[in-house]
C-alpha cells in the first residue's frame, strides 16, 4: 500500500493513506525501516494490519529493493 508522510519527528511518524486514513507509525517500526529521516509529502510503502502500520519502506532503498 502507498501512503504519504504527513509528519515526522524522532518520536512519531504519521502517514496518510491514499484513501484518507491517517495512521501513526510506531517508533520501532520506523527504526526497523533503516531509514534515517522522511519528510512531509514523501511517498512511502507501508504494510497495515488492522489499524497498525507494521512495515514502512521506500521502494528501491534497502536490501532486496530494486528501483522499478
Amino acid at each position: 500500500m502507498q501512503a504519504t508522510v504527513f509528519s515526522h519527528d524522532p518520536d512519531t511518524t504519521t502517514v496518510v493513506t491514499d484513501d484518507g486514513r491517517r495512521l501513526h507509525v510506531a517508533p520501532e517500526v520506523f527504526a526497523a525501516s533503516a531509514l534515517r529521516f522522511v519528510r512531509p509529502g514523501q511517498r512511502v510503502s507501508i504494510t497495515v494490519e488492522g489499524t497498525r502500520v507494521t512495515r514502512l519502506w521506500i521502494v528501491g532503498i534497502g536490501d532486496g529493493e530494486t528501483i522499478r
